[in-house]
């Protein structure tokens, strides 16, 4: 005997094996590898004077990261090479496509902060942060690409390096929540945010966004011998609700002053 099966029975068969009904997908979950690495313009402390690029692009190749934020950045400085764009080297040494913003003119270059790709930048742009008024201080920067590292899926990527004054900062970060709120597309930012958690600066980023972190000394990110405290973060707004996992603080203490953050979103 043959048995019948009902016109509702077959539409969510049809669905469990093409995955869609009446043309809607069910979620799948999507994962990218995201690094954060203040490179200390590729000078490996130890070091003084040496630039070694090689280093900082064998950290990031090894890291395998779909999207990197890099922090302090030369670009055509004597200290680093009148010939060289860090960023421009970096990508090229990785396969990874750039995108630099200046922070300040430095030793007739500049120096700021920079993103890598292994995804075509849709759209690029950049923020000027803010300083107190009277306050001295160095002007710093957010950069921003949109990618699409899945079809159908953007994300604005974005790469900061917070001032050292608390006053500073807590103006900056203030800037950059307002501004990253206005993105349609859900936001990963990474960075130096020269503040640690429960700070007024953290504490402005965390209404927002929710961070990657590991507890306790395992997660901090300098000095890299002996670290003590936890300044460098990846970060993604609440409202978007990705996912965090596999958070590694790379023990790479020869290329940067910093330890770089490796940590893997899902959408």
């Amino acid at each position: 005997m043959v048995k019948k099966v009902g016109i509702c029975s077959f539409l969510v068969a049809l669905a469990l094996c093409s995955g869609s009904l009446f043309g809607s997908s069910f979620p799948q979950t999507r994962q990218i590898k995201v690094l954060t690495y203040n490179i200390h313009h590729c000078n490996p402390p130890s070091v003084a004077g040496l630039i070694n690029l090689q280093a900082i692009a064998e950290v990031i190749k090894k890291s395998n990261a779909d999207l990197v934020a890099l922090q302090e950045v030369d670009v055509f400085t004597a200290r680093s090479g009148k010939s060289v764009h860090q960023a421009k080297e970096l990508g090229r040494i990785t396969g990874m496509y750039y995108h630099f913003v200046k922070g300040i003119d430095y030793e007739g270059g500049e120096y700021g902060v920079a993103i890598l790709s292994k995804f075509p930048f849709l759209k690029t742009d950049s923020l000027r942060l803010p300083m107190k008024e009277g306050a001295k201080g160095e002007p710093r920067v957010m950069a921003t690409a949109i990618v699409e590292p899945f079809k159908g899926i953007r994300i604005l990527f974005a790469s900061t390096h917070l001032e050292l004054k608390e006053d500073n900062r807590v103006l900056q970060a203030s800037a950059i929540c307002r501004e990253l709120r206005k993105s349609k597309y859900p936001v990963i930012l990474g960075g130096d945010f020269n503040a640690v958690p429960g700070s007024a600066t953290m504490d402005i980023f965390d209404a927002d966004f929710t961070r990657s972190s590991l507890s306790g000394p395992s997660g901090f990110t300098i000095p890299v011998v002996n670290p003590n405290r936890e300044i460098d973060f990846l970060m993604t707004r609440k409202k978007d609700r990705p996912t965090f996992s596999g958070h590694v603080v790379i023990q790479e203490q020869y290329a940067s002053d910093h330890l770089p953050v490796l940590v893997n979103v899902s959408f």
